[in-house]
């Protein structure tokens, strides 16, 4: 475990919301007036059992961030809590529906969280960015306002473009037009896909949205031409192992495909989608996958190398974070 520990981090998928711990929930509810006890039981844990009262207890939680100074909080507490685990790069997916449901504008929404992050960074040296999504049970034409939004308000932070929601919801080539306007104005794009779809949908997000990068993606195991393409192709995986036992996608960690792919040449990276929810952290998504399939230091190191190269984030910083991996490792092997 202490092997992990000495593991520089990077982090490709987190959702925001779903990274605020339920001691700050609670507190921002009393803050403003908000009841938090259907989503929060009586010692500190999220309540939820399925995934339609996961999704219950998320807007719950969500609904009491409500200014940018609170949205702030969240993300200079997250980067703090990633960057004490030895992360040195995030990139969190932000919301803007959110943001609008509790009446904020996109750009204070971005700019309270972009105040937290360069705080984190100021204390931590972490580096992070957020990668703006689109709700597909949302429909077309919503994903398209959120595109035109992030566009219209083009901030340094914001280098990504996304969309999530659920999987079973509006085909991508409903999306392909949204993907189009945010690769044409500079922006990294990825889908979640191959979580509670199959392979299929990895397939079609593939087809339409002309992704590099796959939000969860593990159900590709399931097809080895798929595999090949993954390989072939270059496309990462951005792999939620706590998550995917945690709602059930496997029963228990040993089974999950994250191994394999990596074994059959796929790129994996790990990450923590909604860490309180499932009771991990980016930490234990490391420390719980090395364990279980007897990955070494060097495996951890490739896993993060593989994030990083994957990052949205301009060539200096990239460089920049290389160059701190680099550094860990000679430390290593200087002891």
């Amino acid at each position: 475990m202490n092997e992990t520990l000495n593991v520089p981090k990077a982090e490709l998928h987190c959702h925001i919301e779903g990274a605020a711990p339920p001691s700050l929930v609670r507190r921002l509810a009393g803050q403003h007036g908000v009841d938090v006890t259907e989503a929060i039981d009586g010692n500190g844990k999220y309540i939820w059992s399925d995934f339609t009262s996961f999704l219950k207890a998320y807007d719950v939680a969500s609904s009491v961030f409500k200014t940018p100074a609170d949205y702030s909080l969240l993300s200079e507490t997250y980067f703090r809590m990633l960057a004490a685990e030895g992360a040195i790069y995030g990139e969190i997916t932000i919301s803007p529906d959110h943001a609008q449901a509790a009446g904020l504008s996109y750009r204070s929404y971005v700019e309270g969280l972009a105040a937290g992050i360069e705080r984190a960074k100021t204390d931590t040296a972490i580096e992070g960015r957020m990668i703006a999504i689109g709700v597909r049970h949302f429909g077309s034409a919503s994903v398209e306002r959120v595109v035109k939004e992030v566009i219209g308000n083009p901030h340094p932070l914001v280098t990504g473009f996304g969309l999530a929601g659920d999987e079973r919801a509006g085909h991508p080539a409903n999306f392909a037009k949204a993907f189009r306007m945010a690769s044409d104005a500079g922006l990294g794009t990825t889908a979640h896909a191959g979580e509670f779809g199959g392979p299929d949908s990895i397939i079609a997000a593939l087809e339409f949205l002309r992704v590099k990068r796959i939000g969860h993606g593990v159900r590709a195991i399931e097809d080895k031409e798929l595999v090949r393409r993954l390989v072939d192709e270059d496309v990462v995986l951005e792999v939620c192992p706590g998550s995917n036992v945690s709602l059930g996608v496997y029963s228990h960690l040993r089974f999950h495909p994250v191994n394999i792919l990596r074994k059959e040449g796929v790129k994996v990276t790990l990450n923590s989608d909604d860490p309180p929810f499932f009771g991990t952290t980016l930490g234990k998504e490391y420390t719980s996958v090395a364990e279980t399939f007897g990955w070494s230091f060097e495996d951890q190191m490739a896993i993060t190398r593989t994030a990083i190269e994957a990052a949205f984030c301009e060539p200096a910083a990239k460089n920049r974070l290389l160059v701190r991996l680099d550094s860990a490792k000679q430390d290593r092997g200087g002891n």
